[in-house]
């Protein structure tokens, strides 16, 4: 059985209500016909005045917001290498990197922060290299590393404390000769000579390791409480001590802790594709920056087997108008009902585009197909959709089956559909105190005719007066958005739904003659009023599409 996964079902950018409407409807249908998945309702922008109405109304709460669908970090094989306390001994951790197959540890705190990492190739330059004989007091090492180490005991002394002060010597010569080089606080490596013993501690060694098991006389044992010198004694050779010893020095002395690369679980694949490349490291630390834990390891080849992420994607099917990454995305399903556009998938999906007004009439269909019971909040929301793309039923995209759906929907959600749409649009026109931005972004698709790429924004009122008093605030800010996403022309429509006309605002080099070519009209001063025209999608834009692709106009 396939693993469940998190499908996104996402509108377009600048989502109008249908596409925030029916993206809520088709994850609920989803959800409710259970084949694994967990189907999320998202929005790839803000959402509007009307838009937030009908949510209100019906008490559905603001989709997430998903504004890249790219594969992130958290998609990949994220690999559980085990964190590791930083006194725990190179020899430890080389046995534990061999036994999980890893080359890095990463070095962990008591409450799970990164201290930094260790390499295989860390402790064999440890090993490899020529140290001073002082390096084990310099990195602190705890007696316990040691006698772990050497699978020794200490007899005499606390192996909780550390060997902190001296160097490390071997006690090849006789005793008198021993007094010549022993300093305080030296460790003594040597064997069961009781001369040599004695004359370690009174040198003031700081440990004497005592090798071959051999035993300890009591008189030895006493004068080394006195003299605080501990004793260690190991079943191993001198040699086999002298060439392990070093190897209970503690990960945390040779690991990397400063400019260590890390990523998040939610960074994008295509972000840190490139910082990888430019490192050196075969691995690479995940860190939740939010709480600032460890969580894992990935390395390059785990890009290869990053996992998509799934997406459905209602009212729209353009990549201009798809969340950004839509290409990196496992496109599973499109429900729409605009021309088809130039969005391409690597595997067959399952596409429905049906020529009606409205994406939310398709999901009514569905759900009467599949016997999917609509509850009254649904049917509201799919209901405010329908009355919002047609216009309260005045756009020329409107069929009879999108009215014979808003009124059935309507009367499920316990409504009005005339007096709820008179409502909802009232709601969404409260337009005069916002800036330009918010009111060009409000409804706004981008379009790609040919070699000329078009942006398109439209919003809705039925009031004359306040459109009028929009309009003012559109006619500079077109030029600005025009040069800002270096576009060819921009246009924007100020839709009167009461005398269901539209007032266009032009700009752009070739606006003016487009317009004409189109619509048999001139613009004046950047404006071209057009009787009868109030849909974008079926009015509007096949009429540009038709005059640039005429000889007169390419």
């Amino acid at each position: 059985m396939a693993d469940k996964r998190t499908v996104y079902v996402v509108g377009h950018r600048n989502p109008d209500t249908d596409s925030i409407c029916s993206a809520i409807a088709y994850s609920r249908l989803k959800n409710a016909l259970g084949d694994g998945n967990s189907y999320v309702a998202t929005r790839a922008g803000q959402i509007n005045a009307e838009t937030e109405y009908v949510l209100n109304r019906f008490s559905a709460d603001i989709p997430v917001y998903l504004n890249n669908i790219g594969t992130r970090v958290k998609d990949m094989e994220i690999r559980k290498v085990p964190g590791v306390d930083s006194g725990l001994s190179l020899k430890k951790a080389w046995e534990l990197m061999d036994e999980i197959n890893a080359v890095t540890l990463p070095i962990v705190s008591g409450d799970n922060k990164l201290e930094g990492i260790i390499t295989i190739q860390d402790i064999a330059t440890s090993m490899m290299r020529r140290q001073d004989s002082s390096i084990l007091s310099a990195g602190h090492t705890p007696y316990k590393n040691i006698i772990e180490t050497l699978d020794g005991e200490m007899i005499v002394g606390d192996e909780n404390a550390d060997f902190n002060s001296g160097k490390v010597i071997i006690a090849a010569a006789n005793p008198d000769v021993m007094e010549h080089y022993i300093k305080p606080n030296d460790m003594v490596i040597l064997g069961n000579r009781y001369e040599s013993q004695l004359s370690a501690i009174e040198m003031e060694a700081g440990c004497i390791v005592i090798c071959l098991g051999a035993p300890v006389s009591k008189s030895i044992r006493n004068l080394a409480a006195v003299n605080n010198c501990c004793v260690i004694v190991t079943p191993l050779d001198t040699y086999e001590v002298a060439r392990l010893i070093n190897q209970s020095m503690t990960v945390g002395f040779f690991m990397k802790s400063e400019n260590l690369t890390t990523f998040d679980p939610y960074d994008y694949t295509d972000d840190i594709k490139e910082e990888m490349m430019k490192r050196r490291f075969r691995d690479f630390p995940i860190v939740d920056k939010k709480k600032g834990t460890y969580v894992g390891m990935i390395s390059r080849r785990n890009l290869l087997g990053a996992h998509k992420r799934a997406v459905i994607l209602v009212d729209h099917n353009e990549e201009a108008q798809a969340v950004d990454n839509i290409r990196n995305a496992d496109i599973l399903e499109v429900i729409d009902h605009h021309r088809l556009g130039s969005l391409e998938t690597v595997s067959p999906v399952y596409f429905r585009n049906e020529p009606v007004g409205c994406t939310a009439s398709i999901i009514y269909k569905i759900y009467r197909e599949k016997g999917v019971e609509l509850s009254s909040d649904t049917a509201g929301l799919l209901c405010g959709a329908i009355l919002s793309d047609t216009l309260l039923f005045r756009s020329p995209t409107c069929t009879p089956f999108d009215k014979d759906a808003a009124y059935a929907l309507a009367q499920i959600a316990g409504i009005d559909c005339e007096k709820f749409g008179v409502e909802m649009f009232t709601a969404g026109s409260n337009l005069i105190e916002k800036t330009p931005e918010e009111i060009f972004y409000q409804d706004y698709k981008k379009f790609e005719v040919g070699k000329i790429t078009l942006g398109v924004g439209q919003i809705n009122s039925m009031s004359e007066k306040e459109l009028s008093a929009i309009k003012e605030k559109m006619l500079n800010y077109v030029a600005k958005t025009c040069s800002e996403h270096r576009l060819d022309m921009v246009f924007f429509m100020l839709t009167d739904i009461i005398t269901e006309s539209t007032e266009l605002i032009c700009y752009g080099e070739g606006a003016d003659e487009l317009c004409k070519e189109a619509f048999g009209k001139t613009p004046e001063n950047g404006c071209l009023t057009l009787g009868g025209v109030v849909s974008r999608k079926k009015q509007l834009i096949p009429a540009f599409m038709s005059a640039i692709n005429n000889e007169g106009i390419v």
